[in-house]
């Protein structure tokens, strides 16, 4: 509390690509608007570099994520720290931006450790599928941690230039002639205009706050009361973006992608409104819904993955290609489709949806790529969610 008004200090959760961009954008607000503290601490999970430094020396010394988001400056106010507990000790704002396999056990080492009052937000695209079923990562934190989580997603892959890769070391040489380097631009990160979507459930002040954190004039954030809309929208796009890369490694040309998206997107809507029926039509067609969903298709890392996996048919696996192409960063396309196939087998939905069952085959060597539009051959029926029928 200053002068009468309550002022809050953020902490950002994950320093890789979208965390160091985040932080970044969450920094430059902080420090000119006088309901928050300038102060921004981004947990870092240690890693050595190839030169012997820690990741958390070499950002707090460069004031630049060297590894995952190199040549950007963070800001003067982003201090790094490798401790858990010591990074969110003093904040009462929250963001979360870590693989989502890591979150839950975060979460555990953060329980009875924060402040009062503190609220949270999820910068993450996945879910965890427990004994008694599906659970987003918004209601895991909330659920474990006892605060208020929010969820931001849209069309805004941080930064693909700073993985870019050489994709035909990872082919046969007769094959290297068909792809050429991943040179997609830094977007958000060097602040190219972006849009993201906040979901919250039913507290819109916490929604507004959060969204004046994020919005920058190249950063424009919008609100929505459809939280596990806004969640399943980020989570599944990436299974979307996997199929859409097998179709490019297949060289089976636009036509074919589209059609992928377009069926990608049914299948979204379908799956969403039926674990959720409370999930809005209108969701679909925010930042987080068919905008993140084409950015992905055309330029994400689910998608470049997926393309190198087709075009060595199939023969290296995903978590290969992960280690070889990202950098340590997390493929969550992959874990996303098994976890999405784990709830399809349990409620006998798979041939409600062809597309999320087959990209799980494929990726785990059950199909090859060229099922991927094969399946299309079966045309079930989702009339149950209401829509128009056929749905295909």
């Amino acid at each position: 509390m200053e002068n009468g008004h309550a002022k809050y200090r953020v902490a950002v959760i994950g320093s890789g690509n979208w965390g160091s961009v985040a932080s970044r954008i969450i920094a430059s607000n902080t420090a000119k608007l006088p309901s928050f503290y300038d102060e921004v601490r981004m947990w870092v999970f240690e890693e050595l570099l190839p030169t012997g430094k820690k990741l958390s020396e070499s950002i707090n010394k460069a004031n630049e994520n060297c590894k995952y988001l190199p040549g950007i400056k963070l800001g003067a106010n982003v201090i790094a720290d490798p401790d858990l507990e010591s990074a969110v000790k003093d904040a009462n704002m929250l963001v979360f931006v870590t693989p989502h396999q890591f979150v839950e056990g975060i979460c555990k080492k953060l329980v009875g450790k924060l402040r009062p009052g503190a609220e949270a937000i999820s910068l993450i695209k996945g879910m965890e599928v427990k004994m008694e079923g599906p659970c987003m990562i918004s209601k895991l934190i909330a659920d474990t941690l006892g605060i208020n989580c929010c969820v931001l997603m849209g069309a805004n892959i941080a930064n693909e230039a700073s993985i870019c890769c050489v994709v035909q070391i990872f082919l046969q040489s007769s094959e290297a002639k068909k792809i050429s380097c991943c040179t997609f631009p830094m977007q958000i990160a060097v602040e190219k205009f972006s849009e993201a979507t906040i979901g919250y459930r039913k507290d819109k002040e916490v929604a507004t706050r959060w969204a004046k954190l994020f919005t920058t004039p190249y950063f424009l954030v919008s609100i929505a009361e459809d939280i596990e809309g806004v969640e399943l929208c980020g989570t599944l796009k990436n299974i979307v973006a996997i199929a859409a890369g097998l179709v490019d490694g297949l060289d089976m040309g636009n036509n074919t992608k589209a059609a992928i998206m377009r069926i990608g997107l049914r299948e979204m809507r379908a799956f969403s409104k039926l674990l959720f029926p409370s999930v809005r039509d209108n969701t679909f067609f925010e930042s987080c819904g068919v905008a993140d969903l084409i950015t992905t298709c055309l330029g994400g890392r689910n998608r470049r993955v997926a393309e190198a996996f087709a075009r060595n048919g199939g023969k290296r696996s995903f978590d290969d290609l992960e280690a070889d192409m990202l950098q340590g960063q997390k493929l969550q396309g992959v874990s996303t489709a098994r976890e999405v196939y784990e709830v399809l087998t349990y409620r006998g939905w798979q041939e409600l949806f062809p597309m999320l069952s087959t990209v799980h085959e494929i990726c785990i060597g059950q199909l090859p790529p060229t099922s991927i539009v094969e399946y299309s051959e079966h045309t079930p029926n989702l009339s149950i969610i209401g829509g128009p029928t056929p749905f295909y």
